[in-house]
């Protein structure tokens, strides 16, 4: 089995690469253990997040490091047996949310956040998946007056500087477009630009399949049996190409240190569990209960509830304890039914710590390609990477300007 290009990984971002290949007329083979859309990319809260123009910084104020330091914040916990490791990671992160970078790393980011509706809407209706998208946007809801009026000067300036739009909800606002959620709430902050997934694995299942009928081949195997001058084994035989794409998420390093790069990358774990919704209630859209730390969705298997960070090895066995501290949370602001999962999923988002994915070039091997790194927005920014990508491997003027983004910046 001979192809132009054969993408190892089969998350949003590996499938998007490899469909953006295939529609350029190459012949490609994607990998991955499982089928597409069965790890990282199945749990998220369904977010394209056109907002997103500031990458999700480490906190650098001394009352939230007090906070987090403890260990019980419902936003960020952490394993301490994974700190002495994570440190000098988690250094760097820190070194690079300094307000002035911060600012800098947002106008490479935001190159990329501006496509992010747009590109996926393109591939929704080549993949003809239109009833997974959910477009109006998406909200926090606040609890306070003061955290509420704080993000509306945020979502001011991002206006200002980016053109996110946002619509500001008071109180009877709020309750007009949320009828279901605690008439206690003061307030939320609407971010009209972005869209939203009903089912993100399915969202990922769909773009397979249009890969697919495209001509491109989907193959179980393992990305560790890679070898020079490519090829790597599958169920179906050895797969042999021109040139190899990573895109294995928090996977990613290890295939990346088999060839020699040593790059800075750590995980994020989260965690998510769908419940029925009770008494009638609906959800019409994602929200944010942006002072507590959790997300809740609708989603085709019902309401699914998010947690925020835990920091760990992605290997490590599962501690659930945010979800339990934030469901009876958030059974207070919605009325959440049963349990549906018999067990809480968990997964892990790969990072950098300059909070900007790694796309381009590997720089000591010829037609070697990395695609990973992307954080919080793997579902955002998938289709718009499999662009860049794509448009570099075929040597033709990319949408965006790669360097910001380059293996060798760090």
């Amino acid at each position: 089995m001979k192809f132009d290009t054969v993408v190892l990984g089969g998350g949003i971002v590996g499938v998007s690469v490899a469909l953006q290949l295939q529609r350029r007329g190459l012949a490609v083979a994607l990998v991955d253990r499982k089928a597409p859309g069965n790890e990282t990319s199945l749990g998220n809260a369904g977010l394209i997040q056109r907002e997103g123009v500031y990458p999700y910084a480490f906190p650098r104020d001394a009352g939230s490091l007090a906070r987090y330091a403890g260990n019980r914040a419902n936003d960020v916990r952490y394993h301490p047996a994974a700190m002495p490791k994570l440190m000098p990671f988690l250094y760097r992160y820190w070194h690079h949310s300094r307000a002035d970078r911060h600012a800098l790393i947002a106008r490479a980011y935001s190159t990329l956040i501006e496509h992010c509706v747009t590109e996926h809407r393109a591939l929704i209706d080549a993949a003809g998946a239109q009833a997974l998208l959910r477009t109006g946007g998406w909200m926090k809801i606040f609890r306070t007056e003061a955290a509420l009026q704080r993000t509306i000067a945020e979502a001011q300036q991002w206006h200002a500087e980016y053109g996110v739009e946002y619509r500001a909800l008071d109180r009877a606002a709020l309750r007009a477009a949320e009828p279901s959620l605690s008439q206690t709430l003061a307030g939320a902050v609407r971010y009209t630009s972005s869209d939203s997934v009903s089912d993100p694995g399915g969202l990922v299942t769909a773009y397979a399949k249009l890969f697919e009928r495209l001509g491109g081949k989907v193959l179980i195997g393992d990305a560790a049996t890679l070898e020079p001058s490519w090829r790597v084994m599958t169920q179906e035989g050895e797969v042999e190409a021109k040139s190899v794409v990573v895109a294995m998420g928090p996977w990613s390093g290890e295939i990346a240190g088999k060839l020699g790069y040593d790059l800075p990358l750590a995980v994020k774990r989260g965690y998510h569990m769908h419940y029925t919704p009770a008494d009638g209630a609906k959800l019409n859209q994602p929200v944010l209960d942006a002072e507590m730390g959790y997300m809740i969705t609708p989603m085709v298997r019902g309401i699914r509830l998010t947690t925020g960070v835990e920091l760990g090895f992605r290997h490590s066995a599962k501690t659930p304890v945010q979800l339990e501290a934030v469901e009876p949370i958030a059974r207070e602001v919605f009325p959440l039914g049963a349990r549906v999962d018999a067990q809480p999923w968990l997964g892990a988002r790969p990072c950098t710590p300059d909070m900007m994915p790694i796309i381009g070039a590997a720089p000591r091997h010829r037609d070697v390609w990395f695609a990973f790194g992307h954080a919080h927005h793997g579902l955002t920014l998938g289709p718009i990477t499999g662009r860049l990508i794509a448009e570099m491997i075929m040597g033709v003027p990319t949408i965006v300007d790669p360097k910001p983004f380059r293996v060798d910046r760090f």
